[in-house]
């Protein structure tokens, strides 16, 4: 363990520590951000009403909407002198969200990750392949300064450039690697493409996050590549990788509960659900300075696993994440994840780990296609066998989701690549205008 002493803290001192470190949060909030002052005044709200961890359900939520809003300071909670780096996310359908850091916030987040990286086992003897994006991203800083902080060789590679990311592997004897789940699949296709074995490199472990992967795909990745392939979890929101990740277990992801609190609410009507109940991840962070976040809703689904885990850590596991709120795809009334259409894809043979859903409205009723890349020998073989294999994902599809879909199979490599998160949903709907 990295940290034993907050790692495997007790209950006792984990809830007198975050009660402490939610008061003082409360406190600077109302007092230095107006929008949390406004806030907590409207739900007539005072400091002084906050005494323990109990009480923060009394406190309003936090939605990426309204971090837009108040773009592009409208959050910080420190002095602009005190400010050392700025991240933001991609912006894509808005104004982005910022995250700001002090240089308390830098060592916040290296010691997040690199509690991630010790449980692998990395230390430094290891050498990490860093394959996320570096920029206004999170993800490759993110790596970066765990890395440092645990003394293990950097390769600060960035994302893309396949033939450059296996001739490091390569040269420098990488050890481990961290990317997106579905690019470290392109990059073992890439391998196998020029020749070579990526399960001879000597890669033991793998960090792959920032998009919902399933079970079967982690094994079909440690497959390929000859890892262990563990997931990690972050936000931008909230300080980027290093929130909550794998222990060698492999049995649900450890949340470093004395940084972030973790809650699950019922995300229709914002209702804290107890340990083991499904529904939206709620995380509040205790000890950021720049842009501390109150109860931010993730719209991240899983649940919260009450049971100890057998590493010994204390420190509770939430489930690897089964989708987004904003992902869940409503088709004829039954909520589908993309998540949950890999993990059937993946448990047939001969399809690949590379899918596309396509959704149509036709008049009042939704379609939905599924389009799944086969392996060269299959798509060669006979039609009989090929619609044999459409039906069997059909009926998959159908018994395990209750959901009926169109099945197309497409030839090896039709499906596009790609070295960051992986488009596996094209919505033709327009539903905001009801058409």
């Amino acid at each position: 363990m990295w940290n034993p002493e907050k790692e495997k803290i007790s209950p006792a001192k984990l809830r007198a520590e975050q009660s402490e470190a939610l008061r003082k949060l409360v406190e600077k909030l109302y007092t230095r951000v107006p929008f949390y002052r406004e806030k907590m005044n409207l739900h007539n709200i005072k400091p002084e009403d906050i005494n323990s961890i109990d009480d923060i359900s009394k406190l309003p939520f936090t939605t990426k909407h309204e971090m837009r809003d108040v773009y592009p300071y409208g959050l910080l909670a420190a002095d602009r002198r005190d400010i050392v780096e700025i991240h933001t996310s991609s912006g894509t359908t808005g104004k982005p969200v910022v995250g700001a850091y002090t240089h308390n916030d830098i060592d916040l987040w290296a010691e997040g990750m690199a509690r991630t990286l010790s449980m692998a086992g990395i230390d430094e003897t290891d050498t990490i392949q860093n394959m996320y994006g570096y920029g206004m991203f999170t993800g490759g800083l993110g790596v970066h300064y765990g890395t440092r902080l645990v003394g293990a060789n950097l390769l600060p590679a960035s994302s893309g450039n396949s033939k450059r990311q296996l001739q490091l592997m390569q040269d420098f004897g990488s050890t481990a690697i961290s990317c997106t789940p579905s690019y470290c699949l392109y990059l073992a296709e890439y391998a196998q493409e020029q020749g070579i074995d990526i399960r001879e490199l000597g890669l033991k472990a793998g960090f792959f996050g920032a998009e919902p992967w399933s079970e079967n795909m982690r094994l079909d990745i440690q497959n390929k590549l000859g890892l262990k392939a563990y997931d990690i979890y972050g936000l931008t929101e909230i300080i980027g990788p290093g929130v909550a990740a794998e222990c060698a277990e492999q049995q649900g992801l450890h949340i470093f509960e004395d940084l972030f609190y973790p809650e699950i609410i019922n995300p229709d009507t914002g209702e804290v659900l107890p340990d083991g109940e499904k529904g939206e991840l709620v995380i509040t962070t205790l000890t950021r300075e720049g842009s501390p976040i109150l109860r931010y809703r993730t719209r991240d689904i899983t649940f919260i696993i009450p049971e100890p885990c057998r590493c010994g850590r204390t420190l509770r596991r939430i489930h690897r994440l089964f989708g987004r709120n904003d992902d869940m795809l409503i088709i004829r009334g039954v909520n589908v994840f993309p998540s949950q259409i890999e993990e059937i894809l993946l448990r047939i043979e001969g399809v690949e780990p590379h899918y596309q859903i396509v959704v149509e409205r036709q008049g009042m009723l939704d379609t939905m296609e599924v389009r799944v890349e086969v392996n060269e020998t299959i798509f060669s073989d006979e039609i009989r066998r090929l619609e044999f294999l459409e039906k069997s994902i059909r009926d998959e599809i159908k018994t395990g989701l209750g959901v009926n879909a169109a099945v197309k199979l497409v030839e090896p490599k039709t499906i596009a690549r790609s070295e960051g998160k992986a488009k596996r949903v094209i919505d033709n709907r327009n539903i905001t205008t009801g058409a």
